[in-house]
């Protein structure tokens, strides 16, 4: 067996595990009831799906001589960008309150950015003392 036959076969692999999750996520997208749950959905087919689709293409492009490294650079900014743009997502899920709200936080008052009906502080907490006089 060659490695022009081992890189063909996994790059197919690659794209079946690609498509899959790409089916999967689509699938997801369309039949979960609401955004926050919809969300998840494409997020994993945008860091796995396209990510395993990538991988592909950088193991045909090795196997057949003409490689290059473009593919990897998409895909380190994928990563970086995917989470980052999900959670201000749901953010601003949260803040317009489009799905339940979170539970209260416990005595960490940087939990979340959201403030229960625009109160300052958490009515279960106890006064903050202020700095100086």
């Amino acid at each position: 067996m060659t490695w022009t036959v081992i890189g063909t076969y996994a790059t197919a692999i690659c794209l079946l595990i690609g498509s899959a999750f790409v089916m999967v996520g689509t699938i997801g997208l369309v039949k979960l009831k609401d955004s926050m749950t919809r969300l998840h959905a494409p997020t994993k087919v945008g860091t796995v799906g396209v990510g395993a689709v990538l991988a592909a293409s950088i193991i045909h492009n090795f196997t057949f001589g003409y490689g290059s490294y473009h593919e990897v650079l998409i895909m380190a900014f994928l990563f970086v960008t995917a989470p980052v743009s999900a959670n201000f997502i749901a953010k601003v899920n949260i803040h317009e309150r489009e799905c339940d709200t979170p539970p209260k936080p416990t005595v960490d008052e940087h939990w979340a950015t959201l403030k229960p009906n625009g109160i300052e502080k958490m009515p279960d907490q106890p006064a903050q003392p202020s700095n100086g006089g």
